[in-house]
């Protein structure tokens, strides 16, 4: 989720982003603004077991350099506090479901499949195709904003469900090309991003603001507590309904694969492969579209040298991730070949899992691929010098990585 809603019924919160200052509570005693927003969630919900507290890091973190660096306007003032109370929220109800039945966490999570690579690589539109198998469980939009409460104990239509619908017509319609840039539905699948965001340990942060204390700190920070509490929630998420393999996604994923790989080390991974020199500016400009709307000045320069930084550490650690002995759990596809034959390079993905495609599958894939994908027009961005980026030196950042990827999809006749 690359989008914040603000306030709404039912929740407020306190401080904004310029206002996340040094207070005194109600006996005069000093509070920062973190410790405001772990009261604002414990006042929304009567609750107060946040669980583990691996969170606070990144929460501290996160709040001082939204206090000491960011400069948003009227509209992130109010929402990306409200995002952050909005996750303690979460965290508490989570905690409480566990508490109220211990047996959640016996649900078993078995050899995920989780979709890697670089953003603006095709991994969306293949986690759509993969959302179409009956068989398998993806993690949906409505239920990744809310998991409360599991989605099992809700009889009949879902509220959550027509909730994210009018939230994703409010976006396209203050948005509309970011819309088009992050195309999404409210019954889709969703990246891992607001789960992992529970840990206070995310990427989706540093695209709302400009917070570079924070970003320095997460490009090295151990994400081990972030994914084993993904793991908590799928297993609340899946809670009384038969289980399936879940199909998850997020780019992020390629920076810590070693802390990924704690959590779930049954995983198998499906990498999605394209030109960094293509992806840069696409994703600097989706950086740009969505932090236009929590702030009035950018600097687009910085979104160009941070998305450089993380991106291409990202793809040396993962290229010594495989070089350790992982190599084998990785399926790659080439953003052309995917192109030219979705449905193909899928089945050739089932294949390498040893799982059948099913007719409804297959039927299901190329109706959405028809609908989706098949003739949407190619968004249009700017030249990359205007965020900084020289298109050299970008293939000079990512020469390891691109001598892999020739190697990785060679099996692949539309190599790109």
């Amino acid at each position: 989720m690359l989008w914040v809603n603000g306030p709404g019924p039912g929740l407020s919160c306190h401080g904004s982003a310029t206002e996340l200052h040094r207070g005194t509570d109600d006996r005069g005693a000093a509070v920062t603004a973190h410790e405001e927003l772990l009261a604002a969630a414990r006042g929304a919900t009567g609750l107060d077991d946040f669980g583990d507290d691996s969170f606070l890091e990144g929460l501290e973190r996160l709040v001082r350099s939204l206090r000491d660096e960011a400069s948003m306007n009227a509209v992130g003032k109010a929402a990306v506090p409200y995002l952050i109370v909005n996750l303690l929220t979460h965290r508490l109800q989570i905690e409480e479901w566990y508490r109220r039945h211990p047996e959640i966490d016996d649900e078993p999570i078995a050899a995920p499949l989780i979709g890697l690579g670089l953003p603006r690589t095709g991994s969306t539109a293949l986690s759509f195709l993969l959302a179409e198998d009956p068989d398998a469980r993806s993690l949906r939009a409505w239920e990744a904003k809310r998991p409360c409460p599991p989605p099992a104990t809700v009889e009949g239509p879902d509220p959550r469900i027509a909730q994210a619908e009018a939230e994703d017509a409010h976006r396209d319609k203050l948005a509309p090309r970011l819309a088009d840039l992050l195309p999404s539905t409210a019954t889709g699948p969703e990246e891992c991003q607001d789960l992992m965001a529970l840990d206070f340990k995310a990427h989706y942060f540093q695209a709302f603001a400009y917070i570079p204390s924070y970003s320095r700190w997460l490009l090295d920070a151990d994400l081990t507590s972030t994914y084993f509490y993904e793991r908590r929630v799928l297993k609340l998420l899946q809670w009384g309904t038969p289980a399936k393999p879940w199909r998850l996604k997020c780019p992020t994923h390629l920076l810590f694969l070693d802390h990924l790989d704690r959590a779930f080390p049954d995983a198998r991974f499906v990498m999605t492969h394209r030109d960094p020199t293509e992806v840069l500016v696409s994703v600097a400009d989706l950086y740009a579209e969505v932090g236009s709307q929590f702030n009035d000045v950018l600097d687009l320069g910085y979104l160009g040298a941070l998305n450089l930084e993380h991106w291409s550490t990202a793809m040396d650690r993962v290229v010594a991730f495989r070089d350790a002995g992982a190599d084998d759990r990785f399926y790659d596809l080439d953003f052309r070949a995917m192109q030219a034959d979705p449905i193909g390079e899928v089945r050739g993905l089932y294949t390498w899992l040893d799982q059948p495609v099913s007719e409804a599958f297959e039927t299901g894939m190329a109706r959405w691929w028809q609908g989706h994908a098949a003739d949407r027009e190619p968004n249009v961005h700017p030249d990359p010098s205007a965020f900084g980026l020289d298109l050299d030196a970008v293939r000079s950042a990512f020469s390891t990585y691109n001598a892999r990827r020739a190697q990785w999809t060679a099996h692949q006749e539309h190599t790109g």
